[in-house]
């Protein structure tokens, strides 16, 4: 099983550090290191969220990723997710075939809708066009995807394009996810086009997105795509510590203040410690804990999901950086080695 982190880069005040708020050069100096430890631990990938917004710092993190290019050797590098329906398809395209020439063939895209608004009105698109822009650009990026001359007709929402190639080309075709939050429908869609599917699972009870992973692979195999073909990828925000008290302790306040945060914005109540223990055990969403209950979880959802891949969110507000630092190294010098090991003999 592929083993990676994904961030969005997150810039807020750090309510372990006396509430200090790094600044962006500051935020994104520690976020390049955390990508470069990553890789030397060898874990498989590492995914940046795109946001537009003052708590996140990642409003271009393909030109972050191209500077993590530099610093890393072997780690995947992708986004967490690309917001594609308000992008343009042919500079996704150029700016990933970049970064894979850069990278020696490391760059993935991993396209999706997005949890947050914020780039519709900035780019001028209409909320109320959110699925049909989503569809029609992804048609778009696979028709590029292909090669040669791009004869497009266009449509409500792209360009014609009248026969022109698009460059620079990567070496290989890039690898395109779909990323989803577990809306049947954007499921499908990944099965019909017979691309990879990431699920993010952030809440509520895992074990009941089994289903919707079986249909994904249902309708693959119905639509003529061959479902031992296309990897599925789980991703969950989570803490690693050597003790279990430890990480959620360390977790809980950033965590608190983030999901309350954006829980105001949209008319929820504020997250309680009682809701994070309960997402921090042993059948909740979170994995907050030891090394040890943190292959124990991922080592059970694999068996309800059979995936290839898993994403750790390690902070969804801000943390010192030397506690995410070490939760890195735990993640891939005991965490992976351990999966991987039990994997094998499974």
């Amino acid at each position: 099983m592929e083993l990676g982190l994904y961030s969005f880069a997150e810039n807020t005040p750090d309510p372990l550090n006396g509430g200090r708020l790094q600044s962006p050069a500051e935020r994104l100096k520690d976020l390049l290191e955390e990508i470069e430890l990553a890789d030397q631990v060898g874990l498989d990938f590492y995914g940046l969220g795109e946001h537009h917004r003052p708590d996140f710092t990642a409003s271009a993190p393909v030109t972050i990723l191209a500077a993590a290019a530099t610093r890393t050797k072997s780690i995947r590098l992708s986004t967490a997710v690309t917001v594609l329906s308000s992008d343009d398809p042919i500079r996704v395209y150029q700016q990933f075939s970049t970064l894979d020439l850069i990278s020696n063939g490391r760059a993935e895209i991993m396209a999706g809708r997005g949890s947050f608004i914020e780039s519709f009105p900035l780019f001028g698109y209409d909320l109320n066009d959110y699925d049909a822009l989503f569809e029609e650009k992804l048609e778009l990026l696979l028709r590029i995807r292909q090669g040669g001359e791009i004869s497009w007709p266009g449509s409500a929402h792209t360009k014609p394009i009248p026969g022109i190639a698009i460059y620079p080309t990567p070496e290989k075709p890039l690898p395109l996810w779909i990323a989803v939050g577990g809306t049947p429908n954007s499921v499908a869609r990944a099965a019909y086009y017979g691309l990879p599917l990431m699920i993010a699972i952030i809440g509520g009870q895992p074990k009941q997105f089994a289903p919707l992973v079986q249909f994904y692979r249902d309708t693959a195999k119905q639509v003529g795509h061959d479902p031992a073909t296309l990897p599925v990828g789980v991703s969950s925000h989570g803490f690693i510590a050597e003790d279990s008290q430890d990480a959620r302790d360390i977790a809980f306040p950033a965590h608190h203040e983030a999901m309350s945060r954006i829980g105001r914005e949209r008319g929820w109540p504020p997250t309680t410690r009682a809701q994070f223990e309960t997402g921090a055990s042993r059948d909740g969403a979170y994995f907050m804990g030891s090394p040890q209950e943190v292959i124990d979880k991922i080592l059970m959802q694999h068996e309800w999901f059979k995936h290839d891949r898993f994403g750790l969110q390690l902070s969804v507000g801000t943390l010192p950086h030397d506690k995410v630092m070490k939760a890195i190294e735990l993640f891939g010098t005991v965490v992976k080695p351990a999966v991987n090991k039990a994997l094998s003999k499974a």
